[in-house]
C-alpha cells in the first residue's frame, strides 16, 4: 500500500530537535522525501504497523504531531504533482 506521512515536531528543545531527525531518519527507512517533512512510502500491512510503532515510540504527544494518508493501491491515480521534480518512481526497481 502507498502511504503518505507527515509530521511536525517541535524542536524548542534539543530533545526535539532529536526527535526530528529520528522521524526524518525512520521514514528514509521506508519510503522516499518529497518535501522538508512529507514522505511518500511504498509499504506492506506489516511494515505498516512496525513503520507506526516506531514513530509514535519516538514522538512526543504533547508537542508533535504525525498524519499517515492511505493511499492505497491505485495511488497513481491520486497523487498530482506540479513544479520541480526530482523524485524517482517508487515503484520501479532502485538500481545502485
Amino acid at each position: 500500500m502507498y502511504i503518505l506521512v507527515t509530521y511536525d515536531v517541535s524542536t524548542t528543545s534539543p530533545a526535539g530537535k532529536k526527535r526530528l531527525r529520528q522521524v526524518a531518519k525512520t521514514c528514509l527507512d521506508y519510503g522516499q522525501r518529497v518535501q522538508a517533512s512529507v514522505f511518500e512510502c511504498l509499504v506492506n500491512p506489516a511494515q505498516l504497523v512496525e513503520f507506526r510503532g516506531k514513530l509514535i515510540e519516538i514522538m512526543n504527544p504533547e508537542t508533535d504531531s504525525i498524519r499517515l494518508y492511505h493511499l492505497g493501491k491505485n495511488w497513481k491515480h491520486k497523487v498530482e504533482h506540479h513544479g520541480r521534480n526530482d523524485d524517482f518512481d517508487i515503484s520501479a526497481p532502485l538500481i545502485l
